[in-house]
């Protein structure tokens, strides 16, 4: 079964282990996929979005 859930900019931080303004950061500089859905000018990804991204993001040594 496919993940609907949509994460805001916080729920893809506690899942990479940032603070949110980072996520915001990967954003403005094309970093992070477009957003699924976008709700009152606030942007969302769907779960399973951000676990490809997530899975396809050059890794950091010190983690």
């Amino acid at each position: 079964m496919t993940d609907r859930r949509l994460w805001s900019y916080k729920d893809i931080a506690a899942h990479i282990r940032v603070q949110p303004d980072t996520v915001r950061s990967y954003r403005k500089h094309g970093l992070l996929p477009p957003p699924d859905h976008v709700e009152g000018g606030k942007p969302y990804w769907y779960a399973e979005t951000v676990r490809a991204w997530v899975a396809s993001r050059p890794r950091n040594r010190n983690r």
